[in-house]
């Protein structure tokens, strides 16, 4: 189709268009004359067609540009996916499947770890000290039997008990007083009681009767088994609320509202019959007061005048309360004391206390126990500022094995200049192979000085 003809349709188009719009409104009917008729729109003619029309198969007359635009007749058709008279496109080859990775061998399985508790490695204290027939293996076992109690765990206490009592069947009293076996009885037969296994406390409070009649402990064993005795009289129920907690809940009242009448009541109670944890719960109260009584007390009972687990206790609530006469008191009941427990809570409480003085004379006296005097040195380490009472020590000492505990005690308070001054001075190659070990681990310029003066 040329372009005139296209010319000439459109033409006709427009002519039968404008003869249809005009019989289209002579059908429409006809309404009345509105009161002010609108003259109706100029109608223009429409332009008169030429009668020459120019030829435009040549778009380029119109388009010159196109002229410059390349062939693109000579390009191949390009196939249509979805039409099926187009062939597709062949398929990409694919690669070849990775060989499969070869399967592991199974690893060994791990060796069962052995088990490093205490209990299955059945770890002691063993504390042995030299000249002295006595080892103290069974300080953890009362402890924690005590704990127990304290928290009314009465059957896991006993198997405690039971335990550190079994160890010395058949040894000698002397050998079974020293390691607390009199107290494990007596606490053996409180947990018994508290139970209401009532005929056991009996048989337990009668062996305390019999084998310790020397026995600091046998006055309150024989306090509590008038209790036991008393109770088995009538039918109490474990859950029942006891004397006991009347006693302590009325003394902590009293202190509160009137200490001068609570302090004469509470040393009643001490030198009476109650149960040692009752008389235990007493001097704490008593430990509150900071009247002139309330400290005497406390200081007899630090010296031995009642319940060896009480002296303990009052050893250390003297340790922690500040009074000019505390350090006398505690010297004094080191002297007069065989005790070696109650000997190291007397110097631990002088650690706590600060008393770097009498912890280096005790440290010093060479008539003490190494096992003491080792306590002292090693609680000397744990102060601050302590180095030279240390340092004296060292000159002086002759004992290899207290050397070590103060190589030790300077190692935990970090003062590497005096332990430089040490190794520098010491002739002896093991003592000083152990001060350069401790200066190696130590982050301190006079540490990193000597080491590298020793590289020299």
């Amino acid at each position: 189709m040329n372009m005139i003809t296209i010319v000439r349709a459109s033409f006709v188009a427009t002519l039968l268009t404008v003869t249809f719009g005009r019989a289209e409104a002579a059908a429409q009917p006809r309404f009345p004359p509105a009161p002010s008729p609108r003259p109706a729109p100029t109608v223009r003619p429409a332009p008169p067609v030429p009668s020459v029309v120019p030829d435009l198969s040549d778009v380029s007359v119109f388009l010159p540009g196109l002229a410059d635009l390349p062939d693109f007749s000579d390009l191949p058709d390009f196939p249509h996916f979805s039409n099926p008279a187009f062939p597709a496109f062949p398929a990409l080859p694919f690669l070849p499947a990775l060989p499969a990775l070869p399967a592991l061998p199974a690893l060994p399985a791990f060796p069962a770890l052995p088990d490093l508790s205490a209990s299955a490695l059945q770890i002691k204290p063993d504390v042995k000290i030299k000249g002295n027939p006595v080892v103290k293996i069974n300080g953890d076992l009362y402890e924690q039997a005590r704990n127990l109690i304290e928290q009314e765990q009465y059957a896991k206490a006993l198997g405690q008990l039971d335990q550190l009592i079994a160890q010395f069947d058949g040894k000698s009293i002397a050998d079974s007083t020293a390691n607390r076996v009199d107290a494990a009885l007596y606490w053996k037969a409180y947990a018994l009681a508290k139970q209401r296994q009532l005929a056991d406390a009996m048989t337990t409070l009668e062996e305390i009767q019999k084998k310790f009649a020397d026995s600091r402990w046998f006055k309150d064993a024989m306090a509590l088994k008038m209790e036991v005795l008393q109770a088995s009289g009538q039918a109490v129920s474990p859950d029942t609320q006891t004397d006991e907690d009347l006693k302590l809940l009325a003394l902590r009242g009293l202190m509160q509202s009137d200490p001068d009448r609570a302090v004469p009541m509470i040393e009643q109670v001490l030198s009476g019959s109650s149960s040692v944890k009752v008389k235990e719960n007493a001097l704490f109260v008593l430990s509150q007061s900071r009247s002139t009584r309330a400290h005497e007390i406390l200081g007899n009972v630090a010296k031995g005048g009642a319940n060896p687990d009480l002296q303990l206790r009052a050893i250390r609530y003297l340790g922690t309360m500040n009074g000019s006469d505390n350090a006398q008191i505690l010297d004094d009941a080191y002297r007069a004391s065989s005790d070696e427990a109650v000997k190291r809570a007397i110097i631990r409480s002088f650690m706590i206390s600060g008393n770097r003085t009498r912890l280096a004379a005790i440290a010093g006296d060479r008539n003490s126990p190494i096992a003491l005097r080792g306590e002292a040195i090693q609680q000397l380490g744990v102060m601050r500022g302590a180095g030279d009472e240390l340092a004296r020590l060292y000159s002086r000492e002759s004992s290899p094995e207290l050397k070590k505990r103060i190589i030790q005690g300077l190692f935990v308070g970090r003062d590497a200049a005096r332990l430089v001054e040490l190794a520098r001075a010491e002739k002896d190659m093991g003592l000083k192979k152990d001060i350069v070990q401790k200066l190696s681990l130590m982050k301190s310029k006079e540490a990193t000085d000597y080491l590298l003066e020793l590289l020299k």
